[in-house]
């Protein structure tokens, strides 16, 4: 019992470990993919194509530091709808956390010198940049493609080659879902 309780004090907990901490980066991954997802499909068509006015509004409205707006806009348009789905996934988390928290706070620094500007904006900005940095921080969790591959690396028995398939396979079946489908 008292290993349980020093153990629950200083964060090394079995419930916590084994049960909390998975949903809680799940949960996490899926509300900021959910939102930034959401946010790409207002930019782009129902072909997917990015629509004139976020383009217009990339160079009118949203000063992007250092790229040109349409570039931008493209960027950031084609990073919301892609980097969400790696995040949920959890294939690839970490780099597509990283990638999301600073498209985040571009868009929070972009956002800050418009007309749209608000205090729940900059709220939800750190909201999400916090949630994304946790995942960078501590990877995408138990409930991810990330520690599937992580495991059958780790695996003594496992053949590497079979892995390396897989993933292949993985990214196989992503291109054509992002070239049918996006």
């Amino acid at each position: 019992m008292k290993n349980f309780f020093a153990g629950w004090l200083v964060g090394e907990c079995a419930p916590t470990n084994t049960v909390l901490k998975p949903l809680l980066t799940f949960g996490f991954r899926f509300y900021v993919a959910y939102v930034f997802f959401k946010s790409g499909l207002t930019k782009v068509d129902s072909n997917f194509l990015v629509t004139p006015t976020t383009i217009d509004l990339f160079t009118s409205e949203f000063k992007v530091p250092l790229l040109p707006p349409e570039f931008a806009a493209y960027l950031a348009t084609y990073a919301e709808l892609i980097l969400p789905i790696f995040l949920v996934l959890g294939f690839f988390g970490r780099a597509s956390a990283l990638a999301l928290f600073i498209l985040n706070a571009v868009a929070a620094y972009a956002l800050a010198h418009t007309d749209f500007a608000s205090a729940a904006g900059h709220w939800q900005h750190i909201v999400w940049g916090t949630m994304l940095a946790v995942i960078f921080a501590f990877g995408p969790g138990k409930i991810s493609i990330d520690n599937w591959i992580s495991n059958k690396l780790l695996d003594e028995e496992s053949n590497l080659l079979a892995t390396i398939i897989g993933i292949a396979a993985l990214g196989g079946i992503g291109y054509y879902l992002a070239s049918n489908f996006l």
